[in-house]
């Protein structure tokens, strides 16, 4: 097989593709966070960081080349059931950018070029994803799998970066980013509640999403492991501490679901690995932003209540992300070139 050029690349370049910089960003930040006790993590932390600053910007060409010169084939793919939902993992990787610069530089003015570009971007996109399903007749409950968690997972990230950087802007704008963040992260709550339902109805009644489609089982860990963090940030910017004790009381329960969902995420990827039903697919990337969100969530549990037991479950979540997101790194790469990577997919 021949090597495809730009061209062919920008015309069927996947949606899915940003789902690298949402894994690469988040495994940085875990990384950064796990360096507080083992300090020998801190450069590797800041080599990803810039390593994914500079992925994002090499498949930002191809993804907006699309959208200039085939926007017909961008806009088919916006209103297929299953491929519009991976639309918004570019404005969500803008997201994650804005946190990996809060985080690992002092330039917070850029932290809230890519927050803002984040946000507009991905408001538009839940709209506009959400309306075409809403509005077709297309969607059956063979596209019903936790992808559809991705429009909620990005509206409840807006505070992991948002609320940090209310004090880094004036009061006018502060209330009007405080706004923002908080109907994020309502809209995206009870999106991912309403969801949460559709596919365990699917888990129990209907056949489970096999194939390529496997690794969207742990999607699930995204919103249990953004949704309880951005709602603690938010809280530590209100006047009102003892909401702190209630959010840190919440955080908890929805981590141990987290736990449990990590061990049934991993015996069903196990289960079709053994049955052949795990073909190596972009989809592959989906293993590792759930899985770093819910590591970056037992980091700030065990700092919020200081028990040993959030400390290891965060090193072994992280240690498993590190495994993942190599594989998926590795084969990626081999995948983008030799060129069979970039066929379209069904």
């Amino acid at each position: 097989m021949s090597r495809p050029r730009f061209f062919e690349i920008s015309r069927t370049f996947a949606p899915g593709w940003f789902a690298a910089v949402m894994g690469t960003g988040v495994l940085a930040l875990s990384t950064r966070g796990l360096a507080a006790h083992w300090p020998a993590l801190l450069l590797p932390a800041q080599l990803l960081h810039w390593f994914n600053v500079g992925l994002f910007c090499l498949l930002a060409l191809p993804w907006l080349t699309r959208w200039l010169r085939f926007p017909a084939a961008a806009l088919q793919t916006l209103q297929h059931p299953v491929q519009a939902s991976f639309y918004p993992t570019f404005s969500i990787a803008l997201l994650v950018l804005a946190a990996q610069w809060l985080q690992f530089t002092s330039w917070t003015g850029v932290a809230l070029v890519f927050w803002w570009g984040g946000v507009g971007l991905h408001f538009t996109f839940s709209f506009v994803v959400l309306f075409f399903v809403f509005r077709g007749e297309q969607v059956t409950v063979d596209h019903v799998t936790p992808a559809k968690f991705i429009p909620a997972v990005g509206l409840v990230v807006m505070p992991l970066a948002g609320a940090p950087l209310l004090a880094h802007v004036g009061d006018g704008l502060r209330e009007w980013m405080l706004t923002i963040n908080l109907i994020g992260l309502g809209a995206g709550s009870m999106m991912y509640l309403g969801l949460l339902g559709m596919t365990l109805q699917r888990q129990y009644l209907h056949k489970p999403a096999q194939g390529i489609l496997t690794p969207t089982v742990w999607i699930h860990l995204a919103p249990i492991g953004v949704i309880p963090v951005s709602l603690m940030n938010l809280v530590e910017q209100l006047p009102w501490p003892a909401l702190r004790d209630v959010a840190a009381l919440l955080m908890a329960l929805v981590w141990g679901f987290g736990v449990w969902w990590l061990v049934m995420a991993t015996l069903l990827t196990l289960a079709a690995r053994a049955a052949g039903q795990l073909p190596f697919a972009l989809s592959w990337w989906g293993f590792t932003f759930p899985l770093g969100a819910f590591a970056g969530e037992s980091l700030r549990l065990h700092a919020l209540f200081g028990w040993a037991s959030f400390l290891v479950v965060a090193t072994l979540a992280w240690a498993l992300l590190c495994g993942l997101w190599a594989t998926t790194a590795w084969r990626t790469a081999r995948g983008a070139i030799g060129g069979g990577i970039f066929a379209p997919h069904p």
